[in-house]
This record gives C-alpha cells, structure tokens and sequence, in this order.
C-alpha cells in the first residue's frame, strides 16, 4: 500500500472496520471475487474499497486451480495439501511443459458506484519439488527461469516488484492518479 502513498490515498485495512462481515468468493473468475469484494466493503463502510483476488493457473491442467487456488485440495489455506495435490496432478508432465502463471485482479470500489479494475500476471513454471523458505501457496513450485529460482526464493524487493499482485498494484496506482488527476 506503499505505492498509494504519494497520491495522498490513506489506506486502512479489514482490521479497522470488525463489523464488516466476510465474502463469499463464489465467483467463476478473479475479477468477479475481486469486483464483489470490493463493492461489499464499500457498501458495508461507506468508503472507497480495495479488494483482490488472485491465485495460480498452470496450462497443462487448463487453468487449475484458478479461482479455487486457496482451496485446491479441499480445505481452504492448507498450502501443503494444495502444493502436494499439484504436484501429483503434475507428475510425469515434463517441466517446459509446466507453464503458469500467478494472476492477481484488483477491483477499486466507490460510494458512487463506479470501480476501477486492474490486473498482473507473473509467468513462470511449476517445478517437481518445493524450493526456498520465504513466501506462501504455491511459491515454493512457482520457477521464475529469468531469475533461476522459484519465488520462495526471492527476496522480499524482488518479489514484490516482479510479482502479479505488485504488477497489479503499479496498474492500479496508474489509474487512481488519473482518476485523482494527480502525476506519479
């Protein structure tokens, strides 16, 4: 949220506002989870709303796990129960045949009704077993070949400048100074 800071944006989180209740995130694409979430914060607050919603979509297996990332392999969050059923699912693909990538929508809600949306995507390739140690999901897997390491691997600087969601961010922050009619 760093980013918005020079647009004189104050950003608070879910955390400032406990009465706001969850979102079920029952829609069939990012931008649709995104988009709901959003709108339901802003409505819920009565102030503008940032949401996202990402996850991971491997080639080889048409998109999984897309939407349903978070909970692949049945419970929600249990990142080793999502890394090993991918990795299953993957055994004896071969690894350049292994193409995905981290895809994150961001969806900017105002009282008014209008919302601005904004996406990022991070190639790369699963590999056949967890590297590094920093990160979450699936980032132990996720290989980024320009760099020779998986994006549990990286540091902190780097992976958020290369990331889907830092992708994300840097697209949102472009169109939050237009709309603001402020410069970067």
């Amino acid at each position: 949220m760093a980013l918005l800071a020079p647009l004189g944006v104050e950003v608070r989180s879910l955390l400032d506002y406990p009465w706001v209740p969850p979102v079920e995130e029952d829609g069939h694409t990012f931008m649709e989870n995104a988009v709901k979430k959003a709108r339901h914060t802003c409505a819920a607050t009565g102030e503008a709303a940032l949401a996202d919603d990402s996850g991971l979509e491997v080639d080889c297996l048409g998109g999984a796990p897309g939407v349903r990332s978070a909970h692949f392999a049945g419970q929600h969050g249990d990142d080793e129960a999502n890394n090993r059923l991918l990795l299953r699912l993957l055994a004896g693909v071969p690894v350049d045949r292994r193409t995905a990538r981290f895809r994150c929508v961001l969806a900017l809600a105002f009282p008014n009704g209008e919302v601005l949306t904004a996406e990022g995507t991070c190639e790369g390739l699963i590999v056949d077993e967890p590297r590094g140690s920093e990160g979450f999901g699936y980032d132990p897997l996720f290989y980024l070949p320009e760099y020779g390491k998986t994006v549990a691997e990286l540091d902190l600087e780097t992976k958020n400048r290369v990331s889907h969601r830092g992708r994300a961010m840097a697209a949102m922050r472009e169109l939050l100074a237009r709309k603001l009619g402020r410069r970067d």
